[in-house]
C-alpha cells in the first residue's frame, strides 16, 4: 500500500470506522494508523499475513464505497478549503486597509473561520 493511499485510508477511516466490523477496524488501526507491517499485524492478531491483506483490502473497499456514496471526506475538505480562502481574503483586507473598522471586521471573520475549522474535525461534523 502506497503512503498516499495510507493517508487516504486513514482519513476515510476517521469518518467511517464505525461502519467497519471489529476485525477490519483492528487491521486498519494497526496497519494504517500505527504503521505496522502486514507481518506485525498478523502476529498481533494471530492470523496469517494473507488474512491481514484480505481484511485490509475489504476494509479499504468498504471505506471507499462509503465515501463514494456519502461524500463526507470530500465535503469536509471542501469546507476546510473554503474556510482557508475566507481567512486568506480577510488577512489580505487587513494588510491592504488602514481602516480600523475593516481591521476589526477582518479579525472577526478570521476568528469565525477558525471556529468552523476547529468544529470540523472528522468526528465533530
Amino acid at each position: 500500500m502506497r503512503m498516499d493511499s495510507k493517508l487516504e485510508i486513514s482519513l476515510l477511516y476517521d469518518f467511517y470506522k464505525e461502519l467497519l466490523n471489529h476485525s477490519q477496524q483492528q487491521v486498519v488501526e494497526l496497519y494504517v494508523n500505527d504503521d505496522l507491517s502486514l507481518a506485525e499485524v498478523a502476529d498481533i492478531l494471530s492470523i496469517s499475513r494473507q488474512g491481514v491483506r484480505d481484511s485490509l483490502t475489504r476494509a479499504t473497499k468498504k471505506l471507499r464505497d462509503y465515501e463514494s456514496k456519502l461524500h463526507l471526506l470530500s465535503e469536509y475538505n471542501r469546507r476546510n478549503t473554503a474556510a482557508q480562502h475566507i481567512t486568506d481574503c480577510a488577512e489580505k483586507i487587513q494588510r491592504l486597509s488602514d481602516d480600523p473598522q475593516l481591521a476589526m471586521l477582518s479579525r472577526e471573520i478570521i476568528e469565525e473561520a477558525e471556529t468552523i475549522t476547529e468544529r470540523e474535525e472528522p468526528h465533530g461534523i
